[in-house]
């Protein structure tokens, strides 16, 4: 077995765990409103983070491109103008591709 396996099989037995860890836990833990607000937070703060990272980043390495930034702020004030979500990611597409076709990259 190779150790990029031993690492998947690794990772699932983690993520099952950690789901079986999560249906564990009393509820009075869970109601308490310290737990209720970083439950609420964390999703939002890992997605930040990976669009972050999507965004300016390129392999191993940091990248800014323009277009694909122009398509992550124009999402922005798409879901600040509380837009549709397929809105949102199609505005974020139209506007890297025609940042792109007119030859910004």
């Amino acid at each position: 077995m190779t150790a990029t396996w031993i690492a998947v099989l690794a990772t699932a037995a983690g993520c099952y765990v950690l789901k079986l860890a999560g249906l564990t836990v009393p509820q009075r833990i869970l109601a308490g409103p310290r737990v209720r607000r970083f439950a609420e937070l964390v999703p939002v703060a890992l997605l930040a983070a990976l669009s972050a990272v999507q965004a300016a980043t390129n392999g191993q390495a940091f990248d800014v491109d323009p277009a694909r930034l122009a398509g992550l702020g124009a999402a922005v004030v798409a879901l600040a103008l509380r837009a549709p979500f397929l809105v949102v990611i199609v505005t974020a597409a139209a506007t890297a591709a025609a940042l792109r076709a007119a030859g910004v990259s």
